[in-house]
């Protein structure tokens, strides 16, 4: 059996290597397998909240017989207390791919911390590629650039055709009034214990709430919908990744979150993402949403989205500052929120100007 032996920068993992004993039988008895057998793990590059590790699976008995490459999905050493459990992440998933979105195969979950030392959930494993800074720098972008931006647009619709219902994942809790002041509000709670103070993300926060648009119908919110969650293999969409900032609001955060700047990585004007035309995004999502959105309803919810990851990075940069938890990338991520609160503050400026916000209508 091969296994990685640390986290990046040298941070304390939470699967050991010592456990996988434990695991297999309990795997075994989830999948109705007559045996389970864990012959290979390994450490996957990226997550900062989440540890995610390839586990090669070879299966005697039951629906699943047969060799496997599962992903085997964790908390870190640390993880935002906003973020979803990895129980509830997985619900969601399960949800998600029931309503027809392209998520990898959810096989098994656990809450018991025993186990491997956390909960955590085992996914499919799937090819491609998430790397957002790659993906927009594809020499190969022009020629799917656009049809990827229209099948995301699609999948995000799908996402939002789950709505707050008796039975649908109860264990979200459904936001009493506008669930966009509620999105602010969540916000100054996060940030509230933090190590520094953000005047200028008080005053976006304050901006917000102040000037709330009157919500669309509620949906399922993926809440971290962008470039970077997504898998790519040859220019197609093969999953949606990454979901534990899942909620119940208003289905435009999500647009806005995906065409934020900060998620262009770049490709500034590719609005969509850096990888599209906002237009093709739209396209996608309105030929398959029953409730249409317009572009013209996006720039609140791309100032909210620079506020959330100006907030995110600040709790980021806090679990070095404060936690000790040694990493550069949590250093460099708690740098960042200056350049959110720029972006927001122009936006901001924008529309209370009254001009418009370039590329956003093609």
């Amino acid at each position: 059996m091969t296994m990685a032996t640390a986290l990046p920068e040298g941070r304390a993992r939470t699967l050991d290597q010592s456990r996988l004993d434990i695991l297999e039988p309990w795997l075994a008895k989830e999948i109705g397998a007559t045996c389970a057998k864990i012959t290979a793990a390994e450490l996957l590059t990226g997550g900062a909240v989440q540890e995610n590790w390839r586990i090669d699976v070879a299966v005697e008995g039951g629906s699943h017989a047969g060799a496997h490459a599962w992903v085997l999905r964790t908390d870190a050493a640390a993880r935002l207390g906003v973020s979803l459990d990895r129980v509830a992440e997985f619900r969601c998933i399960e949800a998600a791919r029931k309503a027809g979105v392209a998520v990898a195969e959810p096989i098994a979950v656990s809450a018991d911390a025993t186990l491997i030392g956390a909960p955590f959930a085992i996914q499919g494993f799937v090819a491609g590629s998430a790397q957002g800074r790659r993906l927009v720098r594809d020499p190969g972008l022009a020629n799917f650039g656009d049809a990827l931006a229209r099948k995301l647009g699609g999948e995000l619709a799908r996402i939002h055709s789950l709505r707050p219902a008796a039975g649908v994942l109860p264990f979200l809790p459904v936001p009493i009034g506008n669930p966009n002041r509620r999105a602010v509000a969540d916000l100054r709670t996060a940030i509230a214990t933090a190590s520094e103070p953000r005047p200028a993300l008080e005053y976006i926060l304050g901006w917000l709430d102040k000037n709330a648009p009157e919500p669309k119908a509620m949906t399922l919110v993926h809440g971290d919908f962008r470039t970077g969650n997504y898998m790519v293999d040859q220019g197609q969409l093969t999953a949606i990744l990454d979901w534990e900032f899942c909620h119940w609001g208003d289905p435009r955060e999500d647009i806005g979150w995906f065409v934020a700047r900060c998620w262009r990585f770049g490709n500034d004007d590719k609005v969509a993402g850096g990888i599209a035309k906002f237009a093709a995004l739209l396209e996608g999502y309105n030929a398959v949403a029953s409730d249409k959105i317009a572009a013209a309803e996006i720039p609140y919810f791309e100032v909210l989205a620079a506020a959330k990851w100006a907030a995110i990075s600040l709790l980021q940069g806090d679990r070095f500052v404060s936690r000790g938890e040694r990493s550069i990338e949590l250093i460099l991520t708690g740098l960042m929120p200056p350049e959110m609160e720029f972006d927001a503050l122009e936006i901001i400026e924008k529309i209370i100007k009254g001009q418009p916000l370039s590329a956003r209508t093609t």
